[in-house]
């Protein structure tokens, strides 16, 4: 299976983003590509702190665009993430979609862990907008289950472990990791997840300068089960691919049954 990750710098034009999301997602259909990936918040990168003017819900035209851009593209598509109204709450999920090519949405995960940190001189608090999600969730496709998991999720290996006993071939990791923990953590921890998972992980990440005081860093990756890297991105927009050989996937379970051979202390 041929896999491909958009990797974008995305900002606060909601119509800019889009149309370079179809043209990369086009493009890398044209090249073969069978599955997708686009990073977190890939239609709008909001200013730290800021208002969410593009959260919707279910019938909001997010949804629509992804599920119309999945049918054009003939391809699955891992959507990234949006943020998700919640009736009642004031606010928001971040919520990550996947699609079959006919258009239709297969799975829906809510982020589960929230980035509730102090950096030296910075400090963020994603629980004061955002709300978590419950629970993991698999989506499945004609090659394979994918885990879905959302940025911050890659610290929580206990979701990973999970999604491994259950079954799933794929890990989709859609991000916009901040350059100061990126440079030393975020290659480290994606090789580690797809070690301990025994499955191919799609990284798919937002890279570059979004505004003033907002960077992501970029270095989208496609790892495989063994932990070797088969395709990384920079620091700048990009389409990265690579094929996703299943048959070595099975193959590392065999030689190294690391689920059948756990023990809970």
């Amino acid at each position: 299976m041929r896999a491909a990750i958009v990797q974008l710098n995305s900002t606060d034009d909601l119509p800019s983003n889009l149309e370079r999301t179809r043209a990369a997602t086009l493009e890398a259909a044209e090249r073969g590509a069978e599955l997708v990936a686009l990073p977190e918040n890939f239609a709008f990168m909001r200013r730290e702190g800021g208002a969410f003017p593009c959260a919707q819900g279910p019938d909001g035209e997010l949804l629509a665009f992804l599920s119309e851009l999945a049918r054009e593209s003939g391809t699955w598509l891992l959507g990234g993430s949006f943020p998700e109204l919640i009736e009642g709450d004031s606010r928001v999920y971040n919520t990550s979609t996947v699609y079959s090519p006919e258009g239709q949405e297969i799975a829906r995960y809510r982020k589960i862990h929230l980035f509730d940190v102090d950096l030296g001189a910075h400090s963020y608090r994603e629980s004061r907008r955002f709300a978590p999600g419950k629970s993991g969730v698999l989506a499945e496709t004609p090659f394979g289950s994918i885990g879905l998991s959302v940025c911050y999720d890659l610290r929580f290996p206990e979701l990973y472990r999970g999604y491994a006993v259950a079954g799933a071939h794929f890990i989709a990791v859609p991000s916009a990791f901040m350059p100061q923990t990126g440079k030393d953590h975020w290659a480290v921890l994606l090789r580690a997840r797809a070690i301990e998972s025994q499955s191919f992980v799609i990284a798919a990440a937002q890279c570059g300068q979004h505004s003033p005081d907002r960077a992501s860093y970029g270095h989208s990756l496609i790892i495989d089960p063994w932990g070797r890297i088969l395709a990384e991105g920079g620091d700048e927009p990009a389409i990265i691919e690579a094929e996703c050989d299943l048959a070595e996937l099975e193959r590392i379970r065999r030689e190294i049954p690391s689920v059948a051979n756990r023990r809970l202390g």
